[in-house]
């Protein structure tokens, strides 16, 4: 399915730890317009409930999230 979904921007938070993943995240949306669609690069185990509460309670949608043996990878859609 990732392969399917286009992205307008790709952030790589790789090494950090909660909360940077998902500060960062926050600040490269503030950049994005309407509907456009951020890529995350994490690997912190944590950034899992991070990135699914922020996109409850923000509005944002999270469009999919993938987990690799060293990665986890999500795509948020800016509401």
């Amino acid at each position: 399915m990732s392969e399917q979904i286009s992205f307008k921007e790709e952030l790589d938070t790789s090494g950090l730890n909660c909360p940077l993943p998902l500060l960062k995240a926050k600040q490269a949306l503030a950049n994005l317009s309407s509907g456009d669609v951020l890529k995350v690069i994490a690997t912190d185990a944590g950034s899992q409930r991070d990135f699914r509460s922020f996109a409850k309670l923000s509005g944002n949608e999270l469009l999919h999230e993938e987990v690799t043996e060293q990665n986890y990878y999500y795509w948020l859609k800016k509401r």
